[in-house]
């Protein structure tokens, strides 16, 4: 009896159990690579699209504190919610800014009273 053929089954059976596997997985890698690049260049270009702030950071117009705080009262809004990032939150020089740091809390009125 011929040994090496049954070996030779046995030993392509497993190479195709292991490969088929493999080549799939290696196919969706690359597939969801692919498309994360693409929505990679997608977002970017929607951020540069929604990233146009007219209005630069008055603190770096030379506007002094008492000037900003001025400009905020007219325009009734902080320098801060003014410049926020399209997702809504706040910038970073925002946040380190000292009118920022300065500005008052806000007063909150609750409709409720504890007595």
């Amino acid at each position: 009896m011929d040994t090496t053929t049954p070996i030779l089954v046995f030993l392509t059976g497993v190479a195709i159990r292991l490969a088929i596997p493999f080549l799939l997985t290696a196919l969706i890698v690359i597939a969801l690579r692919r498309l994360d690049v693409r929505w990679q260049k997608e977002a970017e270009l929607e951020r540069n699209l929604l990233v146009r702030d007219e209005s630069p950071c008055w603190k770096e117009q030379g506007l002094s504190v008492e000037e900003i705080k001025a400009k905020a009262e007219a325009s009734g809004k902080p320098c801060w919610q003014l410049h926020r990032l399209p997702n809504g939150y706040l910038r970073e020089d925002c946040l380190k800014c000292e009118v920022f740091l300065s500005a008052p809390i806000p007063e909150t009125k609750h409709a409720i009273s504890h007595v």
